[in-house]
């Protein structure tokens, strides 16, 4: 068994207005469960916007911190789930079911023996 990140991208800035992002809520939760019921689900939770970021950043010996995202871009990600699964055609199809149930692009990468 291998585990998988499933990493949630989404735009930066702006909030969907409660009407819209009720259905979402209820879908991936819909999709953590079917998760755990398969017994593939290990971890998943959302992230506060990139503002509340820290970056600490080596620099010689010192540490470096600065509050705010480590790069400015349009997408930031806004949630991981970690599944375990038997191969990554496992793992794509749990994260097509992420996107869709998200509406969001979906990374899908194995984590390092």
């Amino acid at each position: 068994m291998t585990q998988y990140l499933l990493t949630i991208y989404q735009p930066t800035g702006g909030v969907l207005p409660d009407g819209e992002l009720e259905p979402i809520v209820r879908a991936v939760g819909k999709v953590n469960q079917d998760m755990k019921d398969a017994g593939v689900w290990v971890f998943a939770g959302g992230l506060h916007p990139p503002t509340t970021a820290t970056v600490l950043r080596p620099d010689g010996s010192d540490v470096l911190t600065t509050d705010g995202p480590f790069t400015e871009a349009k997408e930031h990600i806004g949630g991981l789930t970690i599944i375990e699964v038997l191969d990554l055609d496992e793992a794509l199809d749990w994260g097509r079911r992420l996107a869709e149930a998200t509406t969001l692009p979906i990374e899908v990468r194995p984590f390092q023996h």
